[in-house]
């Protein structure tokens, strides 16, 4: 769950980016998709991290 989270929010936070930045569509798909895909990964070690200490 949390990295679905992760990547919903990086893909609008890298929309927002790109759309502040003047982009174009497939500017803000790019954007959307890299930083979507970075959140996910960071939220993939935060739940293994997560899951760990817990048990």
């Amino acid at each position: 769950m949390i990295v679905i989270a992760g990547f919903i929010l990086g893909a609008i936070l890298g929309i927002l980016s790109a759309r502040r930045r003047k982009g174009n569509r497939l500017d803000m798909l790019q954007y959307g998709f890299i930083h979507g895909m970075i959140l996910a990964i960071i939220a993939l070690f935060l739940s293994i991290a997560i899951d760990r200490a817990a048990g």
